[in-house]
């Protein structure tokens, strides 16, 4: 599918101004010794007839607007390797997880602790099996959700091996920018004393966001000793819900990819992880212009792309001192249920799959009900990982759609001059909200199947973790 006129033009205008006005050529400093990266990319689209992500009722994909995928990154210090693994997914299940990072250790070497393997929660991708109450809901698509999740951990493992393969001596640099005209909160205090969840563009009733955004751009940038491009890491913390409808699309990183390789080169990988964003979208509601598809993930994308190529200008070596890597399981508690109510959550259940036949939020609280009662007391074990890069750069992996007021605490608390906090990584739990949202209601807390002060316990175990790998 074409990109809008404006959109084609800005790109080819940055590859150009990259070709035309090259910077003076400059003495360039060796890559640390040691230090060592490889990275790939792999496709991970879908067949036709998947079903895909996102919603509460089922859809099967028609078509490719642009294929899905799943980037590796492997770093390599004095012997010591790593694995940064996105996939244009909306979710990792915890057994493709493990799936994959058994793989993974079996061709490559490099042990679990050490493989980070997240979803950019890209609503366009296809819905994963992962032992939930929706699993049995996807009628007449099962077939085909069966064998792509068989095959997925593979073709993720095959990924990182590739990326394994290539590995080669590189110099390493991050910086910070700031995009603040993207991302908003969806959550609105509301006239009437409630806190609203997408309350609608030009609602009169809204009175303010119930919350912040974060606005951080971290970017990670690899190149060889002779400054070939080699991999650029960049992360939001903004939800993927941009492009709707029935095609396969990566939503906004797509552009972001494309418009980085053109000014860079088309070699270079750009790996893009969502941020801590479970209560953060791109919806303006000041303004009633539309913000939905393939136009607007590309504008996005392009918006989010110039601030990267802003922020190389401010690129800051990385001293690879040592690479390390650390996690532990968490333990979380579940959210509180009647189980008086469990017979109308399972008719309600039993309506999945056709549009409009129960309200949204009443399906949100049904599905919710039905997957902590299964549980049967037992808590969600939540993976906290972190991967740090000498003492200036770290990776935190959390394992659900995070409140983007627990993403900025263990920023706020990290001795780190550069951590990046990776959402949806390692496992699905579903949303995390903070402490603060819980008494407030709303989609989000309706949704999350842990209890209240679960978001403080994964922010006291990362920042914990960060603090002892920076030792």
């Amino acid at each position: 599918m074409l990109r809008t006129l404006g959109v084609l033009l800005f790109s080819a205008a940055l590859a150009r101004g990259a070709g035309l006005q090259p910077a003076a050529p400059q003495a360039k400093p060796p890559a640390p010794p040691g230090l060592r990266a490889g990275a790939a990319a792999v496709k991970i689209t879908p067949p036709m007839g998947m079903p895909m992500a996102g919603y509460y009722y089922n859809r099967g994909a028609e078509g490719v607007h642009d294929d899905l995928m799943a980037k590796a990154l492997v770093l390599e210090k004095d012997g010591v390797k790593a694995a940064l693994v996105a996939c244009d997914l909306a979710s990792v299940s915890r057994p493709i997880v493990e799936e994959a990072r058994k793989l993974i250790q079996e061709q490559t070497g490099i042990p679990a602790e050490r493989v980070m393997i997240s979803a950019t929660h890209a609503h366009t991708g296809p819905v994963l099996l992962g032992r939930t109450s929706r699993d049995d809901m996807a009628v007449g698509m099962l077939d085909i959700a069966r064998k792509y999740v068989a095959n997925l951990p593979g073709l993720i493992a095959d990924s990182v091996r590739q990326a394994h393969a290539r590995l080669e001596p590189v110099r390493a640099a991050a910086a910070t920018g700031r995009e603040e005209s993207l991302a908003f909160n969806r959550r609105f205090f509301m006239k009437d004393g409630s806190v609203g969840w997408n309350p609608g563009k030009l609602n009169p009733n809204i009175v303010r966001p119930a919350g912040p955004i974060d606005p951080d751009v971290p970017v990670a940038y690899f190149e060889t000793p002779d400054g070939r491009p080699l991999a650029t890491c960049v992360n939001y913390a903004m939800h993927l819900d941009t492009v709707g409808g029935q095609h396969f699309s990566a939503d906004y990183p797509y552009t972001l990819s494309t418009l980085l390789a053109r000014v860079k080169t088309p070699q270079m990988l750009t790996l893009f992880t969502m941020g801590a964003s479970g209560n953060i979208n791109h919806i303006d509601v000041s303004t009633k212009k539309p913000q939905k598809g393939h136009e607007e993930a590309a504008r996005i994308g392009t918006v989010l792309a110039g601030e990267v190529l802003k922020t190389y200008t401010r690129l800051s070596a990385i001293e690879p001192a040592a690479l390390k890597a650390r996690s532990e399981i968490v333990r979380l508690p579940l959210a509180e249920f009647n189980p008086a109510d469990l017979t109308k959550a399972r008719q309600l259940a039993a309506l999945y799959g056709k549009p409009n036949a129960a309200p949204f939020m009443d399906l949100v609280w049904a599905f919710k009900l039905i997957d902590v009662s299964g549980r049967e007391g037992k808590p969600i074990e939540a993976e906290v990982q972190v991967i740090a890069l000498g003492g200036d750069l770290a990776w935190v992996a959390l394992p659900g759609e995070i409140f983007v007021e627990l993403g900025q605490a263990i920023k706020q608390a990290s001795p780190f001059a550069h951590t990046i906090v990776t959402s949806l990584a390692n496992g699905s739990i579903g949303y995390v909200p903070n402490r603060k949202a819980y008494p407030e209601g709303a989609y989000e807390v309706v949704s999350a199947r842990c209890a209240a002060g679960s978001g403080e316990m994964l922010v006291e175990a990362a920042t914990r973790l960060l603090k002892e790998l920076h030792k």
